[in-house]
């Protein structure tokens, strides 16, 4: 994000003082705007995706220190596919462009049968309706109770709070167990490692794996 900043703007972002976790790609731009002088509403702000997209291409293949997937991802995730009672969908604030980006380098973008994207959502809350239409428009047609937000952060468990879903919250991100719990998660793991617990919390059982 700061690469694509500066070689759009020509000036230079730290984002130290931007808060990240949990926010859409679309509200970090502009607060990074607006903290450099410049209009959130800047035409030239759809440049910035695609500088940030083609710098990520580049980037995900390089080492980090929090790089790789996390304990469980990838056993809950093949537990659910192809399940006939379940539609995993991606709710994210992340671009399209930078999420598939990101997931498919770690084999996990095939799991995702729709989504909702923070493209041009400043709020995050926003996007669980663009998740349940999009899910409608693939024959999948559910209310929001029957809904479960899985997420790290007390931003994605607000956006089952204000939509009606429930939520599980995991600890592996900046937040520990008890802000989740405070912040109203349903249900918190310290990690999704234990797959026969994670799939009682979001209202299966093993019963229906593939």
């Amino acid at each position: 994000m700061t690469r694509a900043f500066e070689s759009v703007f020509g000036i230079p972002h730290q984002l130290g003082s931007i808060p990240m976790a949990g926010r859409t790609d679309a509200w970090i731009v502009s607060q990074m705007a607006i903290q450099c002088g410049l209009s959130a509403d800047d035409p030239v702000l759809p440049r910035f995706q695609d500088a940030y997209v083609t710098y990520l291409a580049e980037e995900i293949h390089l080492p980090g220190p929090r790089k790789g997937v996390l304990p469980g991802v990838h056993p809950l995730l093949e537990a659910l596919d192809g399940r006939p009672d379940v539609h995993v969908g991606l709710l994210t604030g992340n671009f399209e462009r930078g999420a598939r980006i990101k997931l498919q380098y770690f084999d996990l973008w095939r799991f995702f049968r729709s989504g909702a994207f923070g493209d041009g959502a400043h709020e995050r809350n926003g996007l669980l309706p663009v998740a349940l239409e999009r899910a409608a428009a693939r024959g999948v047609c559910v209310p929001p109770s029957d809904v479960v937000i899985v997420g790290d952060t007390p931003l994605d468990v607000g956006v089952a709070l204000s939509g009606g879903a429930r939520s599980v919250a995991v600890a592996t991100g900046n937040y520990d167990a008890e802000a989740l719990r405070v912040s109203g998660a349903d249900v918190v793991f310290e990690d999704l490692s234990d797959l026969d617990a994670v799939l009682e919390a979001v209202g299966l059982d093993g019963s229906a794996r593939t």
